[in-house]
């Protein structure tokens, strides 16, 4: 691993965290079925950020596939009507499963579903951030996810990529991080380029980083590729969060991020004082 310049200095300072966690990430990659044991590192990884005295909310896809599992399908379905049926199912079981876990070392949390109408309303918009406010000032770790059972915008946008970077942006964080099934933005897709090259640290996002985008993902429970991560990357840092991509093959790298040391790629803050969160859902959706 190497050493990100001051990042133990300025990640300690950090007091609001979202994290990000993708479908790929949560579930065997064998049977699909949820990995229990790293879900259970992951609840100890937030629970010890928590600990450090700073707000952690958890952005989780995986309703889906855990709903495709428990109703027996062998295929990640394709119609929309059969994903939402999915989301319905497996997003209790999820929370029930996080529940559970997070119990385990004294931690309350609460499940907010959300859709693109929450953003993009001013009211809706401001009742959720009240109600994230409230959970931070109580101790609470808010679990979101998109409200797959009334909504497409998952679909669209990708395993929730760009929902944790405008759920950053709401709660006023001042870091985001994703985890990934790669370790960061590379020159080129490292699955097909062996000379691809990480890259440690975007200081600002241009068109040359943003044409680095590829909109694949290459798992059959994830929907997210590299092109919604620097979506999310434009929309966390215009909002002032620092973003980082890491991989979550092994959830430790949470604390190895507040150490000071992991391998990722860091995306830092420049916040615009013209972005709005209501204007970018709507000219993403034209």
């Amino acid at each position: 691993m190497e050493r990100i310049m001051e990042a133990k200095e300025c990640f300690g300072k950090k007091k609001r965290v979202v994290v990000k966690i993708g479908s790929a990430s949560l579930h065997h990659t064998t049977t699909g079925r949820l990995n229990l044991g790293k879900v259970e590192r992951l609840v100890r990884e937030l629970c010890d950020i928590r600990n450090r005295g700073i707000d952690v909310c958890l952005v989780s896809s995986g309703a889906i596939a855990v709903g495709r599992k428990v109703i027996g399908l062998t295929e990640r379905p394709d119609h929309i009507s059969t994903k939402q049926a999915c989301a319905a199912v497996g997003q209790a079981r999820l929370m029930m499963t996080y529940q559970k876990l997070f119990s385990e070392y004294h931690q309350t949390v609460g499940q907010i579903l959300m859709t693109k109408g929450t953003m993009q309303d001013n009211v809706s918009r401001k009742n959720a951030q009240n109600t994230f406010e409230e959970l931070f000032r109580l101790g609470v770790i808010p679990v979101v996810n998109e409200n797959d059972t009334i909504s497409t915008y998952e679909m669209q946008f990708g395993d929730n990529d760009t929902l944790s970077a405008l759920v950053a942006s709401l709660v006023g964080a001042d870091l985001l991080i994703l985890l990934s099934d790669i370790d960061g933005l590379f020159t080129d897709d490292p699955h097909q380029n062996p000379d691809a090259e990480l890259i440690r640290v975007v200081e600002q996002l241009d068109e040359g980083i943003l044409s680095m985008a590829k909109g694949t993902t290459g798992s059959d429970v994830g929907t997210g590729g590299m092109e919604t991560k620097l979506t999310a990357a434009k929309i966390a840092t215009c909002s002032g969060a620092d973003m980082i991509i890491a991989n979550g093959e092994d959830v430790g790298i949470l604390h190895q991020i507040f150490e000071g040391e992991f391998k990722g790629t860091l995306f830092k803050e420049h916040r615009n004082e013209d972005f709005y969160i209501a204007n970018f859902i709507e000219k993403s959706l034209e």
